[in-house]
């Protein structure tokens, strides 16, 4: 732990890999600040993602992410969860491992798919999908976002990932 304390922590990966719940569990057990980049972004534009998008359309929705990423005051002790096609625009995943410990959480296809059906918050690039057409989606996204994903600095797979498993990979990187 003590050669990550000063560093920021960005976790990436698909909608719905479990970057919030992850990053939100290693805030707690480690009493680090976390901050979900959607909440950022919602909180700065004082409106929901779902009509943030509907308004500026997903390019003005994708400049609003970098300028809230690139341009938040984050302190340097924090777990940021970032967005899941935030790293797959303009210079965001060189910004993050420039600026941070960039870390992809590798869900497979099917739980990403059931996760996101079954999801309470809405999310514009799924809504109105079939189960099916969810699965035919998450594989093509992810064949174009996973070159973005597979630069992070360190790789977690897996569905039962929790603080401790992050911590022992972050204190096994080296710096």
């Amino acid at each position: 732990m003590s050669q990550i304390s000063n560093q920021r922590i960005f976790l990436i990966g698909f909608m719905g890999c479990g970057k919030s719940k992850l990053g939100k569990s290693v805030a707690y057990k480690f009493n680090r600040p976390f901050i979900d980049l959607d909440e950022l972004i919602e909180l700065q534009n004082q409106m929901p993602i779902p009509q943030l998008f509907a308004a500026v359309g997903e390019q003005g929705f994708r400049e609003k992410e970098r300028d809230v990423l690139q341009n938040a005051a984050f302190a340097k002790d924090v777990i940021i969860a970032t967005g899941g096609g935030a790293p797959c625009f303009f210079d965001n995943m060189e910004w993050m491992n420039d600026n941070g410990i960039t870390v992809f959480i590798d869900s497979p296809i099917k739980v990403l798919a059931d996760r996101l059906i079954n999801a309470r918050v809405e999310r514009p690039l799924v809504k109105g999908k079939s189960y099916e057409e969810l699965i035919e989606y998450i594989e093509a996204k992810l064949i174009e976002r996973r070159p973005f994903y597979e630069q992070a600095r360190i790789k977690l797979k897996g569905l039962d990932l929790n603080a401790d498993i992050l911590m022992q990979a972050l204190d096994s990187y080296s710096f």
